[in-house]
């Protein structure tokens, strides 16, 4: 009878630390699973940040009668000297460096605020975004691949309705990687190597898998384990675990929404406690960047601000809304969600991913 006890007792015991790690599991992957909304989020928000902060700069430059005129008559040099007093001027009293270079409506450099030395080589074989501009007058601003990888805010320059050439604002990945950085995460933007022929500035940069590791300033540290890890399975489940470190992974798009790479973010086991709540430190940063980015898309989109949402981005968005877009969100998320059955639905509202498409109409 007492050996009877004992061993009921340590199965009792045995089942009570069994559930204790299951529920401890589950409690740490519910708070993975907020940390990669947190990341994604302030992600989202930092690169529509940047490419507004570009597109502001590169149509005020295309304003500039000085540039324009000098790109009409040919004058590399005068359009070279405007751009670096420019940007000078920019840097002096903002700190702020910014690269931007004038392209001729044939796809040459003409003239570059960093340098006077590649005037005259012609980008056509590595700019394939530039052709958008042959059906379309408006600005673009996104994450294209030229000769290196980065966000570019291009403005076509007209003159009586003759295209003279493009006036861009460039950005690359350094800011965002320190950004990152000072809260524990360490950022990878990855370039899928098929574009290691274009990308000719970039042929030297380390590779992980089969990605060209496209900011400079990542942490070497994490490299190994980069290397290591299942890309099939990190980029399936858009996160891992392995050797201490939580790997998040979000898709990279260019602007004709082609995937072009990954952001790959590591964040130490160790800094895992910082986010100790997920339904209060997380979900009140989730709802800054929320907010933020909302009021983002709304100055670059004007009245299509809904137009390119997804249901469940429309769902994430909605308690934000200022009272006078009410009536404006409203009609377009009705529109996009009158396009799903009621099964589909209830899986939104379940926050599943839709396993099934069903034509018809809610009854």
């Amino acid at each position: 009878m007492y050996k009877s006890f004992i061993a009921a007792f340590i199965v009792i015991i045995i089942l009570i630390i069994t559930i204790f790690f299951y529920f401890r599991g589950e409690v740490k992957e519910q708070k993975l699973d907020h940390i990669l909304d947190q990341i994604t989020s302030e992600l989202n928000t930092q690169l529509k940040t940047n490419q507004m902060n570009a597109l502001e700069i590169a149509i005020v430059l295309s304003q500039n009668s000085g540039l324009v005129n000098a790109l009409e008559n040919d004058d590399e040099d005068l359009g070279y000297s405007i751009l670096s007093k420019i940007t000078e001027n920019i840097k002096k009293n903002t700190d702020r460096f910014v690269r931007t270079q004038v392209i001729t409506s044939d796809y040459l450099i003409f003239a570059r605020s960093w340098d006077n030395v590649y005037a005259g080589m012609p980008l056509g074989d590595y700019r394939t975004d530039l052709n958008y501009f042959k059906t379309h007058r408006s600005p673009r601003t996104s994450i294209e691949v030229g000769r290196r990888l980065g966000i570019k805010a291009t403005v076509p320059i007209y003159k009586d309705n003759t295209l003279l050439g493009f006036i861009e604002v460039i950005d690359f990945f350094e800011p965002l990687t320190e950004l990152f950085r000072a809260q524990g995460i360490d950022l990878y933007v990855l370039l899928n190597d098929k574009y290691f022929n274009t990308a000719i500035f970039m042929q030297e940069n380390m590779t992980v898998n089969k990605y060209i590791i496209a900011n400079t300033n990542y942490n070497s540290s994490h490299i190994k384990v980069l290397k290591s890890i299942d890309f099939k399975q990190l980029k399936a489940n858009r996160m891992l675990s392995a050797k201490d470190r939580h790997i998040f992974y979000e898709t990279m798009y260019n602007g004709d929404g082609e995937t072009i790479g990954a952001f790959v973010f590591i964040l130490p086991d160790k800094y895992l406690e910082y986010f100790r709540d997920p339904e209060d430190d997380i979900s009140f940063l989730i709802n800054v960047t929320r907010s933020s980015l909302y009021s983002i898309e709304k100055k670059q989109n004007d009245f299509q601000a809904y137009k390119s949402y997804t249901p469940s981005e429309l769902s994430y968005i909605k308690d934000i809304i200022s009272e006078e877009d009410e009536a404006e969100f409203s009609e377009n998320a009705y529109k996009k969600l009158d396009q799903y059955s009621k099964d589909e639905l209830i899986q939104l509202i379940l926050n599943r991913k839709v396993v099934k498409k069903i034509d018809g109409k809610i009854r």
